[in-house]
């Protein structure tokens, strides 16, 4: 059975609808009351009108086919305007373009590619390709005729993990919108941030993570006049890490260590200390000796000039030895520098030179501190003079000069921090900032106890968009909010890197199980984040615009059927025109 089958076939009976509708109209004449006179142009008229509504109706099943140039292709997407298309070109419809485009509709791009194989140029009409189709286009000649895009928050930059207690930072941008104002609300709908966007659209709004879990935080955007313009969520997975293992070796007592050991203490720091108070006496937690087997149980080592210098040969030995295997080491530089000390620096890499003097300093992290606080006290330093070819600043001060340093020693890490009086921030009120700078200093230098876990998808997802799961194995699955486990297939093209992709089907965290590891990630619902995501589809489509050939399609022949609409149309002003001849009656002469 050919494809002119169905056509061939409506067409005869059609013709033969018509025949009989003829025959009907002469029978009906014949047979009529010659009492009553009737017009003689109203039989030939109603004869004509039966072939001519045959012959509309099926050319408004079946439109008539145009030769059209498939070398060009035109994709209506979400937010197009169906007026918009080229006189003469294909034009395709995918599931996200608005209705009545008359445009043929295709699941999405690849697949109207192969329907079309001569194609080598795309005109985008709306706001741009989905992540779905971004691929397929690729290497084709593209126009972009981008749609107005909605109003509202067009890119946010926020964390999906965090540290109970740590604040974490959301920036972004808007758009479509003059003087608007963001807010960062918590799980329980409470403002905690509020900002107004500057002249470019660029906002930044800073939360606190208070308990472990996962939860939804909100960005919610209000135009100049208060009125909510758009709101989208912020999932965040706050999670507790491993407690780092801390070793602290101090050659005396004095405040520093005092106010160290409480910040270790609220931050969860596996502590153990070690001071000496003189003529062999030592303070602290049970004796720790200093060999690879005890070292391996810490990631970082905590300690001064002072105890520096009275390491032992083995213990300066044994520390070196498990930096390169992977333990943190971070020095005090609180008293000058013996010779001994500096020596042993030069073998760690480090070429310092320090002197008596200290100086103030101010620190230049202030972004920690809340609206309202007082300003944070001048601490002192001491003036050193750090070389070392590979080491990269830890902290600097308000003037950018660097406070401390780090420089690789193997699969470890060697730090120097020049602060001599950083207890003077909880005296002063300001004991978060106190715990923040030595979290950051440890977190710096302490050995990584990270283990390798699938990656979750990079950036936002919403239901029903493509995610991207990388680093996973054969027998991976996605476990929805709903229990339901989707198995993952890895994409062979994407190599080592072990990709598969991910449709999620309703919003909620989702879990990615591989290697017997969990990693939560989070799907957004379709709804929101419209101007975001109308916004990336823009930046995708504009940037395949702009790598595009620059070569002319090659021009090919095609045809494509037209609407059917106007035949249509057509076919029911003349059936009511016929329907109402037919019935009228003659208006009897006078006599």
């Amino acid at each position: 059975m050919t494809a002119a089958t169905p056509e061939l076939l409506t067409a005869g009976v059609l013709a033969l609808a018509a025949l009989l509708a003829c025959a009907r109209l002469l029978h009906g004449h014949l047979r009529r009351d010659r009492t009553q006179p009737a017009p003689r142009w109203k039989l030939p008229l109603l004869l004509m009108a039966q072939p001519l509504l045959a012959a509309l109706l099926f050319f408004g099943l079946f439109p008539p086919a145009r030769p059209l140039d498939a070398g060009v292709m035109t994709v209506y997407t979400v937010g197009a305007n169906p007026t918009a298309a080229d006189a003469g070109t294909l034009r395709i419809a995918l599931p996200e373009a608005p209705a009545g485009t008359g445009a043929e509709p295709a699941p999405d791009l690849a697949t109207a590619l192969r329907r079309h194989p001569g194609v080598r140029g795309l005109r985008i009409v709306g706001s741009g390709l989905d992540v779905r189709d971004v691929d397929a286009a690729r290497g084709l000649l593209l126009r972009f005729h981008p749609a107005a895009r909605p109003a509202g928050i067009v890119d946010v930059q926020a964390p999906t993990t965090v540290a109970p207690g740590n604040a974490f930072r959301v920036r972004g941008r808007i758009g479509g919108i003059e003087a608007g104002t963001l807010e960062l609300l918590d799980p329980a709908v409470r403002v905690i941030a509020r900002t107004t966007a500057p002249a470019d659209g660029s906002f930044a709004l800073q939360g606190v993570a208070r308990s472990v879990g996962t939860f939804s935080f909100q960005l919610r955007l209000r135009d100049a006049k208060g009125q909510i313009r758009d709101s989208l969520p912020l999932p965040l997975q706050v999670i507790a890490p491993a407690a780092p293992r801390l070793l602290v070796l101090a050659g005396a007592p004095d405040p520093e260590l005092k106010y160290l050991r409480r910040w270790a203490l609220d931050a969860g720091v596996g502590l153990h200390t070690r001071v000496s108070v003189g003529a062999g006496l030592v303070l602290g937690d049970a004796p720790v000796a200093l060999d690879d087997a005890s070292l391996r149980r810490f990631d970082a080592v905590l300690l001064d000039t002072r105890s520096l210098h009275a390491l032992g040969d083995a213990e300066l030995r044994a520390l070196t030895r498990a930096t390169r295997d992977g333990l943190g080491l971070l020095l005090r530089l609180d008293a000058p520098l013996s010779p001994v000390v500096r020596a042993r620096l030069r073998g760690w890499g480090y070429a310092v030179d320090a002197g008596t003097r200290n100086a103030p300093v101010q620190l230049a992290n202030t972004a920690l501190q809340s609206a309202g606080e007082p300003a944070l006290p001048s601490l002192g330093r001491t003036v050193v003079a750090v070389q070392a070819g590979d080491a990269l600043p830890l902290l600097r001060d308000v003037q950018a000069l660097p406070l401390a340093w780090w420089r690789p020693l193997g699969r470890g890490r060697v730090g120097l921090v020049a602060l001599t009086d950083s207890y003077r921030l909880p005296l002063a009120g300001h004991a978060a900032v106190h715990a923040r700078l030595w979290s950051e200093l440890l977190a710096g230098i302490a050995r990584s106890t990270t283990a390798a876990t699938p990656a979750p998808p990079a950036g936002p997802i919403w239901v029903g968009q493509r995610a991207v799961l990388c680093s996973v194995d054969g027998n991976a699955t996605v476990i929805a909010p709903d229990g339901n486990r989707a198995p993952l297939a890895i994409d062979p093209s994407s190599g080592a890197r072990s990709c598969a992709a991910f449709w999620p089907r309703i919003p909620g965290w989702h879990q990615l199980q591989a290697r017997d590891t969990q990693t939560a990630f989070a799907v957004l619902p379709a709804a929101t984040g419209l101007a975001w995501q109308a916004q990336r589809r823009f930046d995708a489509t504009a940037a395949l615009a702009a790598q595009s050939p620059t070569v002319q399609a090659t021009r090919a022949t095609a045809v494509q059927r037209g609407a059917p609409w106007p035949w249509l149309a057509a076919w029911l002003a003349l059936a009511a025109l016929a329907w109402w001849l037919e019935r009228r009656r003659s208006t009897p002469q006078a006599r």
